[in-house]
Order: structure tokens, then C-alpha cells, then sequence
């Protein structure tokens, strides 16, 4: 195992092949999990769903009691941002967005995935918030390139999202992802002073993960702990791909 001066795992090209395999099998699962969301069904549902997936796949779900938390997958509905709890009494209605957060254990190694999608008919402001989202993903995963610079990833994001009229959600980021959920280094969705300056190198694995907000990027958490939201209640969307950077190009792990 070799860390850089930041302490970032760089992967061989074997342990690339298995974290692929990880990232691409939660990212089918949550596809399959996802398909199931529609009106009247709850987030605890979802939850069970995901579990069950895990054991037809003899995969462990990473979240399930990861520092406490209750279950296997994050449900966030509207202005949930992040960590939002997979409870009965969260009920899903026409109009909603949901964002599911999942990640599994394969093999020892762990993929990381998210996606939100409209419940039924949506307005036409939480699709574009969705479509915002998904596509600063990209941006993102674009900038990540050999020799270039961790912050072009979030500067990536930040720029595309604040053009099209949102912003980022602060205090929340992606992260390094390979044995452990949370590796070094956290890559935030927006730039600041001292950022650090870490060049991106072949065997660098990241979860990259915008988070936007519909107004501000000011976020707090619910008093059952976990559960974040936007400060002024509007609406957030977040997806996130588990990428590798390579000789050969940046691979998009996740992918299915």
C-alpha cells in the first residue's frame, strides 16, 4: 500500500478491478432499488429492499451501523440534503424528489453511489435542479484528469451549478473510496482558501458526489441526528459515481 504526502491510498491495477466490480454491483442495486420508487411507498420500504438486494447478491451493505447509523440506505425527500433516515412515517407523494444514497461491501471493497429521481409528475424547477445535478457530476468527473489538480473537480462543479442558478451545498463532500467508505482526500463541491494542492495521480480512487441546494448552500441537521437539510427549506438533489484515475484515462467505476 502506498499514501501520497496527503495521505491518499493510490490502488494498483488489480485493486482497480476489484473496486470497479464493488462500485459497479451498488450501483446495480440501487438502480433496482430505485425503480420501486412511486407514491405511497415509504422510505423504511426502500430500506428493506435494499437489504434484500444485498443478501440475493451475498453483499453486506456498507451504511447499516456506520458510526450508529439505522439503516442500509440514505432516503432524502425535498429539502433532506444528505442522511436522511429510511423511516415508515417518510411516505412518498406525487411530486416529491428522492435521493438515495447507497453503498455495499464486495469482496472488501466498497462502492459508494447516489441518484435522485422525481416521484410521479415534478415541476419544472425540481427537474432542472435534478438535471443540474446530474450533469455537474460530469463536469466534475471530466476535470479529474493525470496531472491535474484535485480542485478542478470541485471548481468543475461549483461553476457549472452556479451558472445554471443553484448552489452547493457546504459542509458536506466527496471523499476517497477503497477498503474503507470514508478515504482520504474529502473533495468538496465548491473551491476555497487553502484548498490543498494535491495533483491528481494514476491509482487515486474518489467518490464524487455534488450535493445542490434549489436556494442557499446553507445546510443544518434534524434533531433525530442525522437527517440534513437545507436551511431555507427548498429543495437539494445529489448523485455520485465512484471514479478511478488511470494512465489509460479517468474511469467512471460505477458505471452500468
Amino acid at each position: 500500500m502506498r499514501r501520497t504526502r496527503h495521505g491518499i491510498i493510490l490502488k494498483t491495477p488489480e485493486e482497480i478491478s476489484k473496486l470497479r466490480t464493488a462500485a459497479a454491483t451498488t450501483m446495480e442495486i440501487l438502480m433496482k432499488v430505485a425503480e420501486e420508487v412511486a407514491p405511497g411507498i415509504s422510505a423504511l420500504d426502500i430500506d428493506k429492499l435494499a437489504r434484500s438486494y444485498c443478501k440475493e447478491y451475498g453483499v453486506k451493505p456498507a451504511f447499516l451501523g456506520y458510526g450508529g447509523f439505522p439503516g442500509a440506505i440514505c432516503v432524502s425527500v425535498n429539502e433532506e440534503v444528505v442522511h436522511g433516515l429510511p423511516t415508515k412515517d417518510k411516505v412518498f407523494k406525487e411530486g416529491d424528489i428522492v435521493s438515495l444514497d447507497f453503498g455495499a461491501v464486495v469482496d472488501g471493497w466498497i462502492g459508494d453511489v447516489a441518484l435522485t429521481i422525481g416521484v410521479g409528475k415534478i415541476s419544472e424547477r425540481a427537474q432542472k435542479l435534478i438535471d443540474v445535478t446530474r450533469e455537474s457530476l460530469y463536469k466534475g468527473i471530466e476535470a479529474a484528469k493525470v496531472g491535474g489538480k484535485l480542485i478542478d473537480i470541485s471548481r468543475a462543479i461549483q461553476k457549472f451549478v452556479e451558472r445554471h442558478g443553484f448552489n452547493v451545498t457546504r459542509g458536506y463532500a466527496g471523499h476517497g473510496i477503497g477498503r474503507s467508505l470514508h478515504e482520504e482526500p474529502q473533495i468538496t463541491n465548491y473551491v476555497y482558501k487553502g484548498y490543498p494542492d494535491i495533483t491528481l495521480e494514476p491509482g487515486m480512487t474518489f467518490a464524487v458526489e455534488p450535493m445542490v441546494n434549489e436556494g442557499t448552500g446553507k445546510v443544518k441537521v434534524k434533531r433525530d441526528g442525522w437527517t440534513v437539510v437545507t436551511k431555507d427549506g427548498k429543495l437539494s438533489a445529489h448523485f455520485e459515481h465512484d471514479i478511478a484515475i488511470t494512465e489509460d484515462g479517468t474511469i467512471i467505476m460505477s458505471a452500468i
